[in-house]
């Protein structure tokens, strides 16, 4: 066997016994602390989160769900997490390498993000299978009925459709609508349809902390709006990512090598 595929099954070995890091190439080490107490009391940049931020830990920061309509739970009980170390068994998306999808990729899977501010767009990078997405800021709306049966609104798609302003000096924020349904929300399995509209609050309190704040509302799913996550976010003063992907090949062999073994022997 190459040592390069022995390595991949090793690492998704970790991820059957730790499933919060399911998946991912390695777990992301702690970034390094701003370099002095004075740089860290530092005084944020007015209108400005460019750069690279990484959150201080892993695994998930989901805030416990508004109670779910009937669609959501009969969409719910269909999703099975690994939670219990039986991956073979999981219907979670990720185990195959699709795509994360929005907003699970902010809520849970948060190993480093960065913001790239253009004239008329925000670009928020993720280190996690190097995917972007672009927040429009030159005054266009969101579009309507996006992913539904009306032939003529525009398809649903993983990421949505969003667009950014600022409320004040320090706090971006972000909507986005027409997510694919097909993805979970989150890590816990929690569903969605394509009638669910996000809102990012990101806050930056001073130069190396950043708080992110998401909130869901999608009244097919949820009988009323929530605070899906608030998660805290630290400068990185390196500046740069860790190549972090889901190969479709490795998962495969994982899947044939270990998780459809272990589910057999139950």
């Amino acid at each position: 066997m190459p040592n390069r595929l022995k390595g991949s099954i090793a690492g998704l070995l970790c991820a059957l016994l730790f499933p919060a890091a399911a998946f991912a190439q390695a777990a992301p080490p702690m970034p390094p602390k701003a370099a002095g107490t004075g740089a860290a009391k530092a005084p944020a940049p007015p209108r400005d989160i460019n750069g690279v931020w990484f959150h201080q830990g892993a695994g998930a920061r989901t805030n416990k769900p508004a109670p779910l309509t009937p669609w959501g739970q009969a969409q719910f009980s269909t999703h099975k997490t690994d939670q219990g170390g039986v991956v073979a068994e999981s219907t979670d998306p990720m185990i195959h390498c699709d795509p994360l999808g929005f907003p699970r990729n902010i809520v849970w899977e948060d190993r480093g993000i960065q913001f790239v501010q253009a004239p008329t767009k925000m670009v928020e990078l993720f280190q996690y299978q190097r995917i972007w997405r672009e927040i429009w800021m030159d005054g266009r709306s969101l579009p309507k009925n996006a992913g539904s049966d009306d032939l003529n609104a525009p398809d649903s798609r993983y990421y949505g459709y969003s667009v950014g302003h600022w409320d004040g000096d320090y706090t971006f924020v972000v909507n986005t609508v027409g997510t694919d349904e097909r993805t979970w929300l989150d890590n816990a399995g929690d569903p969605h349809s394509n009638e669910l509209s996000v809102e990012e609050r990101y806050t930056r309190k001073d130069h190396d902390n950043l708080q992110i704040v998401v909130k869901a509302d999608d009244p097919k799913a949820y009988t009323q709006p929530w605070v899906v996550s608030t998660v805290d976010y630290t400068w990185n003063p390196q500046q740069e990512f860790e190549e972090q992907l889901c190969i479709p090949s490795d998962a495969q062999a994982y899947m044939d090598a270990i998780a459809n073994p272990a589910g057999k022997k139950k």
